[in-house]
Protein backbone atom coordinates (compact mmCIF):
# COMPACT_ATOMS: atom_id res chain seq x y z
CA UNK A 1 0.00 0.00 0.00
CA UNK A 2 1.14 3.46 -1.35
CA UNK A 3 0.39 7.34 -1.07
CA UNK A 4 -0.35 8.80 -3.97
CA UNK A 5 1.27 12.49 -3.86
CA UNK A 6 0.02 15.83 -5.99
CA UNK A 7 1.31 17.94 -4.02
CA UNK A 8 5.34 17.69 -2.72
CA UNK A 9 6.66 18.48 0.98
CA UNK A 10 8.32 21.40 -0.44
CA UNK A 11 4.97 22.57 -2.88
CA UNK A 12 2.99 22.26 0.81
CA UNK A 13 5.56 24.61 2.31
CA UNK A 14 5.57 27.34 -0.37
CA UNK A 15 1.75 27.11 -0.06
CA UNK A 16 1.90 27.28 3.85
CA UNK A 17 4.06 30.49 3.50
CA UNK A 18 2.39 31.96 0.71
CA UNK A 19 -0.99 31.87 2.99
CA UNK A 20 0.91 32.80 5.96
CA UNK A 21 2.28 35.87 4.49
CA UNK A 22 -0.94 36.83 3.58
CA UNK A 23 -4.47 36.87 4.81
CA UNK A 24 -5.42 33.81 3.61
CA UNK A 25 -5.89 30.32 5.62
CA UNK A 26 -8.02 28.54 4.06
CA UNK A 27 -5.07 26.80 2.09
CA UNK A 28 -2.82 26.13 4.91
CA UNK A 29 -5.93 24.17 7.03
CA UNK A 30 -6.63 21.97 3.60
CA UNK A 31 -2.32 21.87 3.52
CA UNK A 32 -1.89 21.12 7.19
CA UNK A 33 -4.54 18.17 6.96
CA UNK A 34 -2.69 16.63 3.97
CA UNK A 35 0.15 16.68 5.89
CA UNK A 36 -0.99 15.19 8.96
CA UNK A 37 -2.65 12.58 6.90
CA UNK A 38 0.61 11.56 5.18
CA UNK A 39 2.05 11.18 8.88
CA UNK A 40 -0.84 8.69 9.91
CA UNK A 41 -0.27 7.11 7.09
CA UNK A 42 3.31 6.61 7.58
CA UNK A 43 2.48 5.34 11.47
CA UNK A 44 0.18 2.81 9.67
CA UNK A 45 2.71 1.70 7.38
CA UNK A 46 5.20 1.11 10.11
CA UNK A 47 3.22 -0.41 12.36
CA UNK A 48 1.82 -3.13 9.59
CA UNK A 49 5.66 -3.74 9.09
CA UNK A 50 5.75 -5.07 12.62
CA UNK A 51 6.14 -8.86 13.01
CA UNK A 52 4.67 -9.00 16.20
CA UNK A 53 1.44 -7.76 15.49
CA UNK A 54 -1.63 -9.75 15.59
CA UNK A 55 -4.10 -10.55 12.73
CA UNK A 56 -6.77 -8.23 14.55
CA UNK A 57 -3.81 -5.11 14.90
CA UNK A 58 -2.80 -5.41 11.52
CA UNK A 59 -6.76 -5.39 9.97
CA UNK A 60 -7.09 -2.07 12.16
CA UNK A 61 -3.90 -0.40 10.64
CA UNK A 62 -4.86 -1.60 7.36
CA UNK A 63 -8.11 -0.18 7.61
CA UNK A 64 -6.49 2.96 9.32
CA UNK A 65 -4.10 2.96 6.54
CA UNK A 66 -6.70 2.95 3.62
CA UNK A 67 -9.09 5.50 4.99
CA UNK A 68 -6.55 7.33 5.50
CA UNK A 69 -5.08 7.21 2.02
CA UNK A 70 -8.61 7.92 0.97
CA UNK A 71 -8.61 11.03 2.70
CA UNK A 72 -5.22 12.11 1.64
CA UNK A 73 -6.35 11.57 -1.99
CA UNK A 74 -9.83 13.65 -1.22
CA UNK A 75 -8.23 16.27 0.88
CA UNK A 76 -5.44 17.10 -2.31
CA UNK A 77 -7.61 17.11 -4.58
CA UNK A 78 -9.61 19.94 -2.82
CA UNK A 79 -6.46 22.20 -2.01
CA UNK A 80 -6.02 21.27 -5.93
CA UNK A 81 -9.47 23.17 -6.72
CA UNK A 82 -8.82 26.17 -4.16
CA UNK A 83 -5.67 26.76 -5.98
CA UNK A 84 -7.66 26.86 -9.01
CA UNK A 85 -10.37 29.05 -8.10
CA UNK A 86 -8.27 31.30 -6.01
CA UNK A 87 -6.21 31.53 -9.27
CA UNK A 88 -2.76 30.55 -7.76
CA UNK A 89 0.42 30.39 -10.21
CA UNK A 90 0.26 26.47 -10.15
CA UNK A 91 4.02 26.45 -11.18
CA UNK A 92 5.27 28.91 -9.08
CA UNK A 93 2.91 28.26 -6.92
CA UNK A 94 2.75 31.83 -6.01
CA UNK A 95 -1.02 33.59 -4.61
CA UNK A 96 -2.70 35.79 -7.23
CA UNK A 97 -2.00 39.57 -6.40
CA UNK A 98 -5.83 40.40 -6.60
CA UNK A 99 -6.57 38.18 -3.13
CA UNK A 100 -3.15 39.00 -1.18
CA UNK A 101 -3.97 41.42 1.71
CA UNK A 102 -0.53 41.60 4.09
CA UNK A 103 -1.57 40.82 7.73
CA UNK A 104 -2.13 43.83 9.81
CA UNK A 105 -2.99 45.81 6.66
CA UNK A 106 -6.12 46.71 4.97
Amino acid sequence: MFLDHKFTALQLDIINKQAELYNCVGPIHVSMKIINLRKLFDYQKTCMDMPTESDAQMQVHKLIAEVTRQSHQLMEQCLDEVLDLEGWDKTTLQMPAGIRTRLGKN
